[in-house]
């Protein structure tokens, strides 16, 4: 033990100033040298130094970094690197480390070795003050107290952790565990752990320490000094693994993490989470008290080596210490691997001099960064140990090595790995001689390990740091305003982080955020959006009606987005509207946004209602007449005749001509305006009716273009009526195709029966079967019968008129084309057909069975819902104004009207049926009762092939 110049141990727990007074000390030297316990901490103390003197004289040794300039005054190091040289001032930090059972040896050889010219300084807990004045009695002792105090703080759960708070775990998962579950309840957290390099240290605590994120995730590493703004320290667990097996912690090593808690004159707290055992209240006493046992043992391990032999080398690090203060620790890593390298036969058999154990002593030392096991170890550095003895590591090997890792993408541990293996070509790189090229060497490895740190440090803020929480945190901090952008988009960003997205004149706000950062995401996003809705209500006000429409549901939109909804009115023609615009937007914006959405569907209601609104303002109607427009407007043009049976019949002719002239069609089973059944108004008639209602689930119109749709018994007719259609059976056929069949039926013997012929069908777009099933529904009794196949007739199929008009309309251009190519097709097939007939031989023909065919007779069934036969009354239906019905004659030909001088009393009898009390007897006599049949025969059906047959076809396909 060597004593030079003036022995201090500045003890005491932590927040003491310790560090910073020995900094001070060596500043007052010529030179200096101080040893620190981590890399990370050896690089904050070279910064503060470098600030203070330039760097020109100040030099920073690390087992994986050197900084040396030609001029140096004062080195900074970790305590395994502090150089051997004479220097006025020594300190070592952490002394207290001489306990340690890995590192303690190397923290003891320079508590009893390392010595200034001027003067030593050594900075750590007052546990060691009776292992110090038993080994260097020399020394002078301080005792420093904490600027301030701190308190247990009891049990907490990670969801109520405070703001700046640290959390130690003690294994990898457990860290990430906690990081994963703090950044989906607070926003994130910063990472600090002794197996990440120090750039990715730094950069975490610096995230930490400007405020981005207001909780760090550590292991014990934060204990080692580390000034960090920490108000409260949470254990996680009281065991930790020592890299051999569980064990408690040690109480003085809780005081050492514990301690971090507080800054200068500022109080802190410490404390357990839900997952740990509440502590001891004597062990919470002496935390709070900083009264540990004192250390009384010191690790050690032989610092004079013997090189004779790899033995002899093993022998004199296994040497007994000479002192009853200090004891051999566990057996180190750098020995073990040497252990085994000396079993091994190609470097027993390379080994021949002190030379060569020296160096093989020196390969050995390298620390073991990937940890994956010894062997795997002792195997690369026996590589390593070849390769020196020939000379130094082939630079194309080691470039091939380094290759093999400069990746940065993969997840965090991938990364991680790959920054352990660097770490060790980097330490390799910093010795000297070891490698061809050192300077190129050393700046390789030292870029490659930087691209991985920055690497990792992303993969942990993207994975542990939601960075819209700690972009808010921040400037809010700063009491600095937020700044927010809405783009062509929609799209709301705040600091460039994303906040929302505006919907119209509605802020739909990230539904990822936090309640707290909510509502600072919506107080800065409302801030920029004020200007945003004025533009907008501006260029909705301004916008044509064509940029807007209405929903099935009865939503208003504009464009892709929803600006509002329609709700009752005073009647149903006279919807109101109900706008989607946020309370943050004020009263003027929503007010200008309802005008233009009412001016929009009060046009709207005006345009495709117009014939409707017309025939409510006519003044020239009176009496029935105007009571009947009334009830057509209620309706919304569309009313079911047996619902106003009565009132239809007091109508008189002159009332339903005025009602004619506004598009009025009085049909058989429906009274309805021809241009409101088009598909527009039909789509807001039930919108209209169903805000009228009150109904939550709005029925939607059906397909266009479509004669029939399926009847499904849960939808009422009335909304069958009001989409344009009248059930019938399994269908519901269109209300004006249906008053189109009631005038093919008009002419049709009901109670003798008949046959549905061509034009039936193709109004109905039905099979023979469909048709039978719509008749039956609409009060027919259908007849199924089977007879001999006719030949058909050249007999021209009669295509359905288009919509509201007579079936004599004309052809198109296009059309008249078509048939004439088709007729000549048709008719050359023909002439073809009658050639081969006559070649055919007729004497050897046997007559062939006749080819059945099906087919329905269709009488009136009257059912006791009441309807009404649509035979010989077309009081019914629409006719000529003026035109009166005369009594129903029997067997009358088709298309035949009645005689239009028959009396009107004439036309029912006594019982309700057609023809009047006299029909059908000369004289004026009444005609005999006796029960009569009535037949018609089936009509011929027309030839498919027939070119009229395909022109239909091809009309009701377009």
């Amino acid at each position: 033990m060597t004593t030079r110049g003036r022995i201090t141990a500045i003890l005491g727990p932590t927040n003491t100033g310790k560090t910073h007074y020995a900094i001070q000390r060596m500043l007052n030297h010529r030179s200096g040298v101080i040893g620190l316990p981590l890399r990370l901490l050896a690089r904050e103390v070279y910064d503060r130094i470098v600030a203070a003197r330039g760097p020109s004289v100040v030099a920073l040794v690390t087992g994986e970094e050197r900084i040396i300039p030609d001029r140096v005054q004062y080195w900074v190091a970790t305590t395994e690197a502090m150089p051997d040289i004479a220097t006025d001032f020594v300190a070592i930090d952490e002394i207290q480390l001489c306990a340690d059972p890995q590192r303690g040896h190397v923290f003891t050889d320079r508590l009893l070795h390392m010595r200034g010219t001027l003067e030593t300084m050594f900075l750590g807990s007052g546990t060691m003050r009776p292992a110090i004045a038993a080994l260097v009695p020399e020394t002078h002792f301080e005792r420093r107290e904490r600027f301030s105090t701190l308190s247990w703080a009891g049990s907490k759960k990670l969801s109520r952790m405070p703001a700046r708070s640290a959390i130690v775990g003690f294994s990898v998962d457990d860290v990430y565990a906690m990081a994963e579950l703090i950044r989906r309840q607070k926003g994130g957290c910063a990472v600090v752990m002794g197996a990440l390099s120090p750039r990715t240290r730094n950069a975490q605590v610096e995230m930490y320490q400007n405020g981005e994120v207001d909780y760090l995730v550590a292991t014990d590493a934060i204990g080692m000094g580390l000034n960090l703004d920490i108000k409260h320290v949470a254990f996680s667990a009281t065991h930790k693994f020592d890299g051999k097996r569980v064990r408690p912690l040690f109480p003085h090593e809780m005081g050492q993490i514990a301690g971090r808690a507080g800054r200068h004159t500022e109080s802190g707290t410490f404390g357990v989470t839900g997952e740990a055992e509440p502590l001891d209240p004597g062990l919470i006493d002496a935390l709070e008290n900083h009264r540990f046992q004192p250390i009384s043992r010191l690790i050690w391990r032989n610092g004079r080596l013997e090189f004779g032999g790899i033995d002899r080398l093993i022998e004199s690090l296994e040497a007994a210490p000479g002192h009853e203060s200090l004891i051999r620790g566990r057996e180190a890593d750098d020995v073990a691997t040497l252990k085994i390298l000396r079993e091994l036969p190609e470097i027993r058999d390379r080994v021949q001099g002190g030379k060569d154990v020296r160096l093989l002593w020196d390969v050995c030392r390298v620390p073991d960064f990937r940890g994956i096991s010894a062997m795997e170890h002792a195997t690369l550095l026996a590589r390593i140990f070849g390769f020196l003895q020939d000379g130094h590591i082939p630079s194309d090997w080691l470039a091939r090595a380094v290759k093999r890792i400069d990746r940065v993408q993969g997840d965090i541990d991938a990364i991680s790995k790959r920054l352990a293996y660097i770490r060790t070509w980097t330490y390799v790189a910093q010795r000297t001689g070891w490698v061809a090229d050192e300077k190129h060497w050393r700046g390789e490895t030292r870029a490659v390990e930087d691209r991985l740190s920055d690497a990792l440090h992303a993969a942990l803020t993207q994975r542990f740091v939601d960075r819209r929480t700690s972009v808010l945190l921040r400037r809010l901090k700063q009491k600095e305003s937020l700044v927010a952008e809405v783009n062509d988009k929609g799209e709301v960003t705040v600091e460039g982080e994303f906040a929302g997205r505006l919907e119209g004149f509605r802020f739909r706000p990230d539904q990822t955020a936090s309640a707290d950062e909510a509502r600072m995401l919506n107080r800065a996003s409302y801030d920029a959006l004020r200007p945003e809705f004025h533009l907008r209500a501006d260029r909705f006000y301004n916008a044509p009606d064509t940029e807007m429409d209405y929903t099935e549901q009865g939503g208003l939109m504009w464009g892709d987005q929803a600006v509002g909804k329609l709700v009752k009115g005073s009647d149903p023609l006279h919807p109101g509207v109900e706008v989607f615009v946020d309370e943050e937007a004020g009263t003027e914006i929503a007010d200008k946004v309802r005008r233009r959405a009412q001016h929009f569907i009060d046009r709207k209601v005006a345009a495709l209602f117009e014939p409707l609104l017309a025939l409510q303002r006519d003044e020239t109607l009176t009496g029935l007449a105007r009571g009947f427009a009334f009830r057509l407007v209620e309706g919304l043009g569309i009313l079911q005749r047996d619902t106003i049976a009565a009132e239809v019949k007091e109508l008189d002719q002159d009332a339903r001509g005025a009602l004619r002239k506004h598009g009025v069609r009085f049909g058989q089973f429906t009274i309805f305006l021809p241009a409101l059944l088009k598909p527009a108004p039909t789509r807001l008639r039930l919108v209209l009716w169903s805000l009228h209602e009150g109904l939550l689930e709005f029925p939607e119109s059906p397909p266009p273009g479509l004669v029939t749709i399926p009847h499904l018994p849960v939808v009422p007719d009335r909304v069958y009526a009001l989409s344009g259609y009248r059930p019938a059976g399994d269908r519901a056929i269109r209300i004006d195709m249906l008053e189109r069949l009631a005038d093919l039926l008009r002419a049709q013997d009901t109670r003798g029966g008949f046959e549905a012929n061509p034009d039936m069908l193709s109004i109905t777009g039905m099979t023979l079967e469909q048709f039978a099933g719509l008749m039956q529904g609409l009060g027919y009794a259908a007849e199924k019968g089977e007879r001999p196949k006719v030949k058909p007739v050249e007999t021209p199929v009669v295509s359905p008129a288009p919509e509201g008009e007579g079936s004599d309309a004309p052809l198109t251009e296009e059309e008249s084309v078509l048939a004439a190519e088709t007729r000549a097709k048709w008719e050359a097939e023909q002439a073809e057909k009658r050639a081969a007939e006559g070649e055919a031989p007729e004497a050897d023909a046997e007559p062939a069975a006749p080819e059945m065919e099906q087919f329905y007779t269709f009488r009136w069934a009257p059912r006791p819902r009441g309807n009404r036969r649509p035979q010989g009354d077309q009081s019914q239906g629409d006719r000529p104004q003026g035109e009166r019905r005369g009594p129903r004659r029997e067997a009358a030909p088709q298309g035949e009207r009645p005689r239009k001088d028959a009396p009107q009393g004439e036309r029912r009898d006594r019982a309700g049926k057609p023809g009047g009390k006299f029909a059908g007897k000369k004289g004026g006599k009444p005609a005999p009762q006796s029960p009569k049949t009535f037949s018609s025969r089936p009509e011929k059906k027309a030839d498919p092939d027939s070119p009229f047959a395909i022109l239909a076809q091809l009309k009701d396909k377009g």
